[in-house]
């Protein structure tokens, strides 16, 4: 991947290859799950912390699939179940794929059934021979296939469902003895003499990750995917091409998606909402209704009636009650703002609380940090700013307080009152500016 990030750790559509294959295979419920890590195996295992269950199995060296499991004769001793077998790097399988391999393997009665794929371009692939009734007779490498054998379309797709106690046997008995001088898994499918294949539907499911490339065709297969799947469930996209989608994203009803709007981690859409054009939102909740128009919303939440944009931040930490309006060029962090607030122009609202229907007048900024520590500024129901107002935090403003346009407030206001804090207005009539050549005049005493 010329990476410093194991290319398991490479994020698709919001999530890694890894934690993809893992999630494929929930829904089978496996008894254990064990994950055989080499390439910078400790920071694999610490992005996956949070996947509880999970028993991680050391290969070192890195001498092949057969050798990688290979490494499961220990942890696995005693065990007579079946083993499928999954790659890191193969991200677009589906569970119910995973569910008719395990399902044909279980009906068969083979050793080993492996998931395989037809390709117009099978090069780089292992090709499988097979008969009519789908059992195989041999797997060889792109590697080692003569002319002849490379015309094959099927190639496998390195997905297996074995027998362990049958695998367990042969599994010993693999050579290196081969291009790569490497142990395969699939030469286990001669050492164990029963095989067969499940040809899979969708050839997509099966394409694996080895650089960026293929990571791209990987992203636009699954975000072709996510867009069909909630089209099919009520979302308008204008342009779906134009736009992406987490897989942990959830759409209400009558949702409409704009042109380049992006959606990234777990954001929930409520029903008749309109996003973009332009817009990037990000583990961000909006309700009912709601309006993003060219705008980011980060880690923010949104209640019912709000409209945000244009050229609008909202960053984490901020929560809008319902009806509220953001508007032009304003960034609101870790703020809270009641019902009906309005902040239109060009403002700046950070570590504050807002009752409701406060009116934020063009320019106004909470003055937030004092270099040090970051500070609260507290504005009462139905308070208003005056433009170009600095409100210097910690500060609290009662309810119905207007601010003066252009005040700098650095005290308490007390509710109901005027707030003025401006230096006094000087006018020189008859004004001709300095003249070339004169001497400055004295400053007025």
């Amino acid at each position: 991947m010329r990476s410093d990030l194991p290319k398991v750790l490479q994020p698709l559509a919001g999530a890694t290859l890894v934690e993809r294959v893992l999630r494929c295979c929930d829904s089978l419920e496996p008894d254990r799950r064990l994950l055989i890590v080499g390439h910078q195996a400790e920071r694999v295992e610490a992005s996956l912390a949070a996947h509880h269950g999970l028993e991680f199995v050391l290969q070192q060296p890195q001498n092949g699939t057969g050798h990688a499991v290979q490494q499961l004769l220990e942890p696995l001793q005693g065990f007579t179940g079946d083993l499928l077998v999954l790659n890191g790097d193969v991200p677009l399988l589906r569970p119910q794929t995973l569910r008719q391999l395990l399902d044909s393997h279980r009906r068969g009665g083979a050793a080993v059934t492996l998931l395989t794929a037809r390709l117009e371009d099978p090069s780089g692939y292992g090709r499988v021979f097979a008969d009519e009734d789908a059992q195989v007779s041999a797997i060889v490498e792109h590697r080692d296939c003569n002319a002849a054998q490379r015309d094959n379309p099927l190639v496998n797709a390195g997905i297996y469902c074995f027998d362990w106690s049958r695998l367990a046997a042969v599994l010993p008995q693999l050579s290196s003895d081969n291009d790569q001088g490497e142990l395969y898994l699939t030469d286990t499918v001669a050492l164990l003499g029963s095989a067969q294949h499940l040809e899979v539907e969708d050839s997509a499911e099966t394409n694996g990750i080895n650089d960026r490339l293929q990571l791209a065709q990987c992203e636009q297969v699954l975000q072709e995917r996510l867009r069909r799947h909630w089209m099919v469930e009520g979302v308008t996209f204008i342009d779906p091409a134009s736009c992406t989608l987490s897989d942990a994203t959830r759409f209400g009803r009558d949702v409409v998606v704009e042109p380049q709007t992006h959606l990234r981690g777990a954001c929930r859409i409520g029903d008749g909402c309109r996003i973009g054009p332009g817009s990037l939102l990000e583990n961000a909740t909006l309700g009912n209704g709601v309006e993003v128009l060219l705008s980011v919303v980060r880690e923010a939440s949104v209640a019912d009636g709000c409209a945000i944009g244009p050229y609008a931040q909202l960053r984490p930490g901020t929560e809008l009650a319902a009806g509220c309006r953001v508007g032009n060029f304003v960034e609101i962090k870790q703020s809270r703002l009641g019902a009906g607030c309005k902040v239109n122009h060009l403002s700046y609202v950070g570590d504050a609380e807002l009752g409701e229907n406060v009116n934020v007048g063009a320019g106004t900024i909470t003055a937030n940090y004092d270099g040090v520590r970051k500070h609260r500024t507290v504005i009462g129901a139905g308070s208003k700013t005056g433009a170009n107002s600095v409100l210097v935090a910690p500060i609290r403003l009662g309810e119905g307080v207007t601010v003066g346009a252009g005040s700098t407030l650095t005290r308490d206001v007390p509710a109901g009152s005027l707030a003025l804090g401006r230096a006094r207005q000087l006018v020189r009539e008859n004004w001709s500016g300095p003249q070339a050549g004169a001497t400055p005049a004295a400053p007025a005493s």
